[in-house]
């Protein structure tokens, strides 16, 4: 296991983050159900980006991992039962869009995945998919993983109460593989710019769908449909980006993040206006699609909704514990499934840090605190390891974080990007 040892410091240079795990994982499943060969660029060669292409592999697609580039050759719509259990490692996204995929197969496929995928709720998808004629349910009758599903998929209705997009986009992107139309009805949709990101994916690639362009409601897709190859290049990360950015920010450091995303197409982007709300000096250029950071002041505590950016909860907790006043954050719920129970853990270790967190079911607020090194856990969450890692930069003394090992599920490569940058990151093994 890996340890991460920091002291305060600043930083200084210039960044690039790597692509979007997100945009990767649709893009690598969709390339699977595609006809011919496709070719997806910059794809995240993370943990999380292999467990998808595992997944993929393992119902029929054929799928080459070149440096900077992945080659697929497509099923043209027509999945293989797999050999073997589908094993989704600790990507539930994977999990819940192949649980989808392999429902469209006449045959059986079981899905499972790590300790953290085996706790995740799987039973709401489950009870949908019936709903369009597979059979599907959990091997130990409870709501989380290893989940059993054949189908094939028919016409029908499906509703999801819109907590968990990936359970609605899941649906989508095997819609197009049923015979008849998928309906699909979202009581409150959460995480709307994931569910915008499916649909955008799909019509890209040659699948009509029709939808509630406005709330997010509604979704329908008459199948069968055939997906065409993909052959572009994954855009950067933003849910990566909030790391060295809020680092740069709370350290007082200068930096410039090159090659960001300025299509509007990943809501974790709002992280720029967050901190500029909180004080921080920043400039996007969209045209040369650099995001600059220049020393800031303090922080002003501010009230943020999380619905749609869930992610980002980790890092702005952070972010809070920096400010002249507390800091709000809401729409918490779905905050607390995923991998880890993020708001239980980040209040947890922020609280040895010498900070302050008071939580609800569905909010957080952080009290501004002079944070202390100390010796904290990731909980083997990828995204509570780099958010105490970056608050050790600016906390007194010396940090710790212990199994930090799985930053690699989403961004391979972190801590050696950010030490270039001078951050001083020991790593011990």
């Amino acid at each position: 296991m890996m340890k991460a040892i920091v002291r305060p410091g600043s930083m200084a240079g210039r960044l690039t983050v790597p692509g979007s795990k997100s945009h990767t994982i649709r893009a690598v499943c969709i390339a699977a159900m595609a006809e011919g060969r496709s070719a997806i660029g910059n794809p995240l060669a993370s943990r999380d980006g292999a467990a998808a292409v595992e997944a993929c592999r393992a119902l029929g697609a054929k799928i080459e991992m070149a440096e900077g580039v992945w080659h697929v050759e497509g099923t043209g719509g027509r999945l293989h039962t797999p050999d073997n259990i589908i094993d989704c490692a600790n990507s539930g996204t994977t999990l819940y869009f192949v649980t989808a995929m392999a429902a469209t197969l006449p045959t059986w496929a079981v899905i499972t995945g790590d300790e953290q995928i085996r706790a995740r709720p799987i039973l709401p998808l489950l009870e949908q998919l019936r709903n369009l004629g597979a059979e599907a349910f959990t091997t130990r009758g409870t709501t989380p993983p290893p989940a059993i599903v054949r189908g094939p998929l028919k016409s029908g209705t499906v509703r999801f109460d819109g907590r968990f997009s990936q359970y609605v986009s899941s649906v989508l992107l095997a819609a197009p593989l049923a015979d008849g139309t998928v309906r699909i009805e979202v009581a409150d949709p959460k995480e709307r710019p994931y569910l915008k990101m499916t649909v955008d994916w799909m019509t890209a690639h040659g699948i009509q769908v029709h939808y509630d362009r406005a709330n997010y409601r509604s979704f329908e897709v008459t199948g069968p449909q055939a997906y065409q190859a993909v052959n572009e290049a994954i855009p950067s990360d933003w849910e990566s980006v909030a790391f060295p950015l809020v680092a740069s920010v709370i350290t007082g450091s200068t930096l410039v993040i090159e090659d960001v995303d300025v299509s509007g197409g990943q809501g974790d982007a709002a992280i720029v206006d967050v901190l500029q709300r909180m004080g921080a000096n920043l400039k996007l250029d969209a045209e040369k699609k650099t995001l600059t950071v220049e020393q800031s002041g303090k922080l002003q505590g501010v009230t943020i909704n999380c619905s749609d950016i869930p992610d980002a909860a980790p890092i702005l907790a952070v972010a809070g514990c920096f400010g002249r006043s507390p800091m709000r954050l809401e729409g918490l719920e779905m905050v607390r499934a995923k991998e880890t129970d993020r708001v239980a853990v980040m209040k947890e270790e922020i609280a040895k840090m010498g900070g302050r967190v008071e939580d609800t079911h569905d909010t957080m607020t952080i009290y501004p605190a002079a944070l202390r090194g100390a010796i904290v856990a990731s909980h083997g969450d990828h995204r509570v390891a780099m958010a105490l890692a970056v608050a050790g930069l600016a906390a007194e003394g010396q940090t710790t974080v212990t199994d930090a090992e799985c930053h690699d599920i989403s961004y391979p490569g972190f801590f050696e990007s950010m030490n270039k940058l001078g951050a001083g990151f020991v790593l011990e093994y």
